[in-house]
Formats: structure tokens, C-alpha cells, sequence
């Protein structure tokens, strides 16, 4: 198969959308992140790309926590209305209905209606030409009750919404093709026998 040379781009085509939470002059907002995804898992931490002039971004420094929450598919009007609208211009908890908890950190708003909630230390920023580059170090984490089962998360109920990047439109998830770390097993067993 030929390969063909496009411009540099990040080219990860499907993404979790994140909508990830901060007080901002002691009151609520949100923001949507399309990219990010765990560092370290000890202790847990969690990376996000943002834009330098993001709102949310000011009560992130200003408190030093931070939310991320998982919207499932269910949420992507109001998923995408946090990413095209300033919390500066809007009150994005009321226009979107949200329904806002906090945990120990205090500072860290999260979404009710999200399946899963991440609550955060701002741990490092790093600085790059277009993005800060947030690390949070995860505290605490939620999932609501009816994506339980046996109390572990039961991933068969949860379709988080996704980002097609390429495509510019939102997309949940499909069929699965096998299990991780299992179904590699066949081209090692035939790797074996040779």
C-alpha cells in the first residue's frame, strides 16, 4: 500500500469529548476539550490540551482544581455549546440545565447529568505556542449509579461521546472487534509456532 505525505497535523481521528469544569470568579463553567487522556496511572493523572485565551482555563490557574467529566451521547448539544460559547458572554451551567455537585477539593464543579466525573488538582502547565498543557492529578472519582453493575463500572451501558475529527461531527460507539491484550494472542501463538 502507497503511502502519501499530508502537512503535519495531529491526525487521531476519533477523540473523547471532555467537558472539564472550573470556578471561575467563584461560579461555575465549563468548557469542551476534544483530545486528552491519561499520564500516569500512579498516582492518577490526566492531560488536556487548552487554548491559552480559554475562560475556563483562568479559574483552573486562579483555584488550582479542575472537573473533567464524561458526557455520554446524549449531551452533545450541550457538550458542543460549551465548546462554541464564552463562559465569559454566557452562564453555560444555566443555558445547558446542568445539574452541579462538589467533592472534598471544594473548587472543583462537576456535572451531575455526565456518566463519570474526575475531580482534580491542577499538578503542571506546560506552555506550548497554541495550548497550555494541563496535567490534573485525580482525587476523586464518580460514575452514576445505573452504570454500576456488581459495583464496577459496566462498560456495556456507557457510550461516551466521541469527536471525528476529520469529519467535524460527533459520533458514539460501535461495534466491538474483540477484547484487548487477548485477541493479539492469535498472531503471537502463530508467532510461536514457527
Amino acid at each position: 500500500m502507497e503511502k502519501v505525505e499530508l502537512s503535519p497535523i495531529g491526525l487521531i481521528p476519533v477523540r473523547p469529548i471532555l467537558l472539564v469544569g472550573a470556578n471561575v470568579n467563584g461560579k461555575p463553567d465549563f468548557m469542551e476539550v476534544g483530545a486528552g487522556g491519561p499520564v500516569s496511572n500512579d498516582p492518577p493523572r490526566i492531560a488536556l490540551p487548552i487554548r491559552h485565551q480559554r475562560y475556563t482555563l483562568k479559574g483552573m490557574l486562579e483555584n488550582r482544581t479542575l472537573s473533567i467529566n464524561v458526557p455520554m451521547v446524549n449531551l452533545a448539544k450541550e457538550a458542543d455549546y460549551c465548546g462554541i460559547v464564552s463562559g465569559a458572554d454566557a452562564d453555560k451551567v444555566k443555558n445547558c440545565h446542568f445539574e452541579i455537585f462538589y467533592g472534598k477539593l471544594k473548587t472543583a464543579p462537576m456535572i451531575k447529568q455526565c456518566a463519570i466525573n474526575l475531580e482534580c488538582t491542577l499538578f503542571h502547565t506546560l506552555s506550548t505556542t497554541s495550548h497550555v498543557i494541563v496535567i490534573g492529578q485525580i482525587h476523586a472519582t464518580y460514575i452514576s449509579g445505573e452504570y454500576l453493575k456488581d459495583g464496577k463500572p459496566d462498560f456495556d451501558k456507557l457510550n461516551p461521546l466521541l469527536w471525528f475529527e476529520g469529519k467535524a461531527e460527533y459520533v458514539g460507539f460501535g461495534n466491538s472487534f474483540g477484547k484487548s491484550r487477548s485477541i493479539g494472542q492469535q498472531i503471537a501463538d502463530l508467532t510461536l509456532k514457527k
